[in-house]
């Protein structure tokens, strides 16, 4: 699963990094609205959690600007207004939870679980051909066989799968598997697009990578 924390306060941002990771979880830290939406668009996060009164772009603006984009993503508040008003015009512009600063660790894992929980089917497992991909282990099926699969290779896979009909351009998935301040170059796509051609073929997957010159990369499927 992956997260995004949105949160200008550098001690807090990165104590939740920590705490996330502990329990499993793939994080990225940005420090302002403005970045976070940035992030938040790409559409490969589980859920975001931010901060309200940030520099440059707040977080009821990062929300509701999310929101008008079409963006789906469960976003859990959390901000030191405890005042009804403010619990209020943060759901009203599309978050799905408010937590008051200082909140309890324990209810702070609850809220993440109980968010992730309320996606259903879609944050367990992903389909195409006769594939599965099961978000939790980061494991990939086919029939009887399984592969697991690098963090990398997880993240790589789960956005060709969120768009399979569509050509995702090298840069298109650098900017939202490695993120916009990643040194990472156009060969590492590559490099990692063939490691996941060899597990796939490992286990008798009828999906394919398919490379279209100067488009980028899409998946299709075999007939059975």
């Amino acid at each position: 699963m992956k997260i995004l924390v949105v949160e200008d306060e550098k001690r807090l941002s990165d104590s939740l990094k920590r705490l996330l990771e502990e329990k499993g979880f793939d994080v990225d830290n940005v420090y302002e609205g403005e970045s976070g939406l940035l992030y938040a668009g790409t559409g490969v996060y589980d859920l975001i959690i931010t901060d309200v009164m940030m520099p440059k772009l707040s977080g009821f603006e990062m929300v509701e600007r999310l929101r008008k984009e079409k963006c789906d993503t469960p976003i859990l508040m959390l901000t030191a207004k405890s005042q009804v008003e403010d619990r209020i015009h943060g759901l009203n512009y599309g978050a799905d939870y408010y937590l008051t600063k200082p909140f309890e660790t324990e209810e702070l894992l609850a809220c993440v679980n109980a968010l992730l929980r309320r996606q259903g089917g879609q944050v367990d497992e992903m389909r195409l051909g006769n594939t599965s991909l099961d978000l939790a282990s980061g494991t990939i099926y086919a029939g009887e066989k399984s592969v697991r699969l690098s963090a990398r290779e997880f993240d790589v896979l789960r956005l060709l799968m969120q768009n399979p009909k569509n050509n995702l351009s090298k840069e298109t998935i650098l900017e939202r598997v490695w993120g916009f301040d990643s040194e990472a170059v156009e060969n590492h796509v590559e490099v990692y697009v063939g490691f996941l051609r060899k597990k796939l073929k490992s286990i008798g997957s009828n999906v394919s990578i398919e490379a279209v010159r100067r488009l980028g990369y899409h998946l299709e499927v075999a007939d059975e």
